[in-house]
């Protein structure tokens, strides 16, 4: 069985606070920290008996990438809904480092408290800044401002050579002007210097603001997956 070779990018840069083998199945336990973080997934050949052992989960949710089209029919068949299908998007590094105005974006660790009460007005809490803080490697967090106020912030981090985008949030008086660019190029010029090739990100299929913002980055569509949930 073959899986986007993303998915061992997300788990580092977005990890759960525990992991572990059932049967086919690897299960999470993401402390809160959102469905990416507490989602089973497929890692081998399934069978009925392994069904049944997610359909035991206290809040069953599994995910679905591409190369579990079997799966997806089985769990579908046993009344398991779709939830929040999203797309990964990807780019070259190169292609998304920038020169930024002075003062336009602040990278740092650990987050700063407006950093943080940025995340926390857009629904991003103490359950998921527990999930940056699990990352082992390198990690970034970056405010952004827009005329000298705090506009927007990110979290990155990276795995090997590939970069990952994560927690993207922009004040709602500042969308629209700029800010979800600058922290793109910001996270770029920040993987750059530590010698990355590539910087992702993941977002929903509804999310067709953020989607146009990203393609007219020249960020492409490399993957997807979706959830089941019961």
């Amino acid at each position: 069985m073959t899986h986007d070779p993303l998915s061992a990018v997300m788990e580092a840069t977005w990890p759960p606070a525990r992991r572990w083998r059932e049967g086919a199945f690897d299960f999470r336990d993401g402390a809160g920290g959102g469905k990416r973080v507490s989602a089973a997934s497929c890692e081998g050949d399934w069978d009925a008996a392994d069904l049944d052992r997610l359909g035991a989960m206290a809040e069953p949710l599994v995910m679905i990438r591409p190369s579990d089209a079997a799966l997806d029919a089985a769990l579908a068949a046993r009344g398991w809904r779709i939830v929040d299908p999203v797309v990964v998007c990807s780019a070259p590094i190169a292609a998304l480092a920038a020169d930024l105005p002075p003062l336009a974006a602040f990278p740092h660790w650990p987050p700063l408290a407006i950093a943080a009460s940025l995340w926390a007005e857009g629904g991003i809490g103490a359950a998921r800044l527990a999930v940056m803080e699990r990352v082992r490697g390198a990690k970034v967090a970056i405010l952004a401002r827009h005329e000298d106020r705090p506009a927007g912030v990110a979290f990155a981090a990276l795995h090997g050579t590939e970069a990952m985008l994560h927690a993207l949030e922009v004040r709602p008086d500042r969308r629209g002007r700029g800010v979800g660019g600058t922290l793109v190029h910001a996270a770029a010029n920040w993987a750059a210097a530590l010698g990355a090739e590539r910087l992702s990100l993941v977002v929903t299929e509804r999310n067709t603001a953020a989607r146009a913002l990203y393609a007219r980055l020249g960020m492409e569509v490399v993957g997807q997956y979706h959830y089941r949930m019961k």
